[in-house]
């Protein structure tokens, strides 16, 4: 009980926004950078700075320091990444032969996914 009502205070009253905002945007760019590596496939270590991105994005938005349009902004951001993401990893398993995967599972298609950009 007293980690989370002191977490809580800590997220809801005290955290230093700029220092989060800063957090966020490193998170960003460390993501990012780790896809460009073409030498290598790095999809997993940027996979976990996104994960650290969208954490710090819901400490923003639970202090209140992001506007509704800033939200909406950081959440397209977080998501653009994720694609990518998604991109690298998929193109390194496929490199590999989709190890672990049964042999006539890698040929059927992927499911359709429906595509919330288009609003």
């Amino acid at each position: 009980h007293q980690n989370e009502v002191e977490q809580s205070t800590f997220n809801f009253e005290y955290s230093n926004t700029d220092f989060l905002f800063s957090l966020f945007n490193n998170y960003e760019a460390e993501a990012k950078r780790l896809l460009e590596v073409t030498e290598k496939s790095l999809a997993l270590p940027a996979y976990e700075m996104i994960l650290k991105a969208a954490h710090t994005f819901n400490l923003l938005d639970a202090r209140g320091a992001i506007s509704v349009t800033e939200r909406a902004a950081y959440i397209g951001r977080i998501r653009n990444l994720s694609r990518a993401v998604a991109a690298a990893y998929y193109a390194a398993r496929e490199a590999l032969g989709f190890p672990m995967c049964a042999a006539n599972d890698m040929h059927k298609p992927a499911p359709a996914v429906k595509n919330t950009d288009a609003a």
